[in-house]
């Protein structure tokens, strides 16, 4: 908090205020943000847990009990679509994705900037994709069974890309808005100008 000379009561007043709509709405997006980003870095890492535990099971089963069942592939390759999608959601609004900056590095501030605008705009168009041809294509399987599993719809397998693209489009939202959260601006490659 700034300090504020005793005789200037005009800009005492101003100090006391609430903060404005928009540093308040800044920071609603910034907390529901945190918690979809949470929620996506749970999710995977659960997913990721169970994975390690059933391809070994898989594998316990099929060369020393010599009896494979015949669950484990399958639920590990489905599972891997709700690691794959949920994950790269985290990863991206985390910065810890996959990226290559040599030829935005090259050019002056100015130019680093559209560039980084139009790589959000690129995220973004990629994941109206996935919702798009996501949700088609967990309408077109919703009533269709997985031998293994007759109890589970195909349809639902396939909610986590129609899931994981509207999470990303809105951190790109959240990123175009209000920038990156505080930690993944501490992951942005250095300026060794």
């Amino acid at each position: 908090m700034t300090r504020v000379p005793a005789n200037d009561s005009r800009a005492a007043t101003a100090t006391l205020e609430s903060p404005g709509a928009a540093t308040a709405l800044n920071r609603g997006l910034r907390r529901t943000m945190d918690g979809l980003y949470w929620l996506s870095a749970g999710i995977a890492g659960v997913t990721l847990v169970l994975i390690s535990v059933i391809i070994p099971w898989g594998v316990y089963t099929r060369y020393v009990l010599d009896s494979a069942a015949s669950w484990p592939e399958p639920a590990a390759i489905l599972l891997s679509i709700v690691l794959t999608f949920f994950g790269a959601a985290a990863c991206y609004r985390a910065n810890i994705h996959m990226r290559i900056t040599v030829l935005r590095d090259l050019l002056p501030p100015a130019g680093q900037r559209v560039v980084d605008v139009l790589a959000e705009l690129l995220v973004a168009a990629v994941s109206i994709f996935m919702i798009i041809w996501g949700v088609g294509l967990c309408q077109t399987t919703w009533y269709q069974s997985i031998d293994e599993f007759p109890w589970l719809r195909v349809g639902i397998t396939y909610l986590p890309i129609p899931i994981g693209g509207v999470l990303t489009v809105l951190f790109v939202i959240e990123r175009i808005l209000i920038g990156p959260p505080p930690e993944a601006r501490s992951r942005q490659v250095p300026d060794y100008e």
